[in-house]
């Protein structure tokens, strides 16, 4: 609990816990391969190799995967992971590393997969709590995703209509996006959609919700917001996407996003209201790209 009182901070691993049976795993939290979510694997003495390779113990048939990509091995008590000199890199918590001591919900990002790497006297309450994490969130981005986008929805429309309140749905999606995967290389698309998220994130009000549709294609619901208010933070947004330095190693990319914005209907369910918003999202792209259609 957050208190004003000044404690002394203990790091856990000092900490005299109980401990129940189980072995430190790693998860897939996201990848891809929509089979692969959710995906344990166990750690133990043996070193873990990860790869493109049918010889490794994990094996990650992804383009952007080096055939000997990286390995986890223990040591002592603690494990770490190690780059294999692959390709693209081996990610901890998004900063590149070459050899890491792995700490109790760490993110490992090998291509296109995220492992989250879960150690402590509980496994059993991780494993489930990351589990519940991944029906609500996208793993890559860290925003909600589509299942929880429909659930708010079909939460907030009922709600506008019982208080008479409006209630403005704005989509966007990357402009060219396929041309940033292929010019900078998918590593670099993940990047852009997760610093995207979190720079739209943090401009939004507490009670906005923001989440990823699909690909490239975010929806933000906005309560008690008016088709002109509705349009001004999408407008706000854009700017804000077009101003912003993405850099993925040292490479600038030039980004931009349009936007479609619609209000909620007398006779719009989830379904047409969504698609209500995606028709000025087209109707943006088709005028020409980075607008506000509304």
């Amino acid at each position: 609990m957050d208190s004003d009182i000044k404690t002394r901070v203990t790091p856990l691993d000092e900490l005299k816990l109980p401990t129940k049976p189980g072995s430190d795993c790693l998860v897939i939290i996201y990848s891809s391969d929509a089979r692969q979510f959710g995906k344990r694997h166990v750690l133990g003495p043996e070193p873990v190799l990860l790869g493109r390779g049918s010889e490794n113990t994990i094996v990650l048939e992804n383009d952007s995967v080096s055939r000997r990509h990286c390995k986890i091995e223990k040591r002592g008590r603690t494990y770490h992971v190690q780059d294999l000199s692959s390709t693209n890199g081996t990610y901890v918590n998004d900063e590149l590393i070459s050899d890491y001591q792995l700490r109790r919900g760490d993110q490992v990002k090998v291509g296109d997969t995220i492992f989250k790497f879960l150690s402590g006297s509980d496994m059993e309450a991780q494993y489930h709590e990351t589990i519940y994490k991944m029906t609500i969130v996208d793993g890559l981005t860290g925003v909600n995703n589509k299942r929880f986008l429909m659930e708010t929805l079909e939460r907030e429309i009922p709600r506008a209509r019982r208080h008479q309140r409006p209630l403005t749905l704005v989509m966007f999606d990357i402009d060219h996006f396929k041309h940033i995967n292929d010019t900078y290389g998918h590593l670099a698309g993940d990047y852009v959609l997760k610093e995207l998220a979190q720079l739209v994130k943090g401009r939004l009000r507490p009670d906005d919700v923001l989440g990823r549709y699909g690909g490239e294609e975010f929806c933000v619901v906005l309560p008690e917001t008016d088709l002109q208010g509705g349009a001004s933070i999408a407008e706000e947004l854009r700017v804000l996407v077009q101003d912003h330095s993405f850099v993925f190693e040292q490479e600038r990319i030039n980004v931009t996003v349009s936007l479609g914005v619609a209000i909620l209907q007398d006779d719009n369910d989830v379904t047409s209201f969504i698609k209500n918003a995606d028709e000025r999202l087209y109707a943006a792209k088709r005028d020409g790209r980075n607008r506000t259609s509304f």
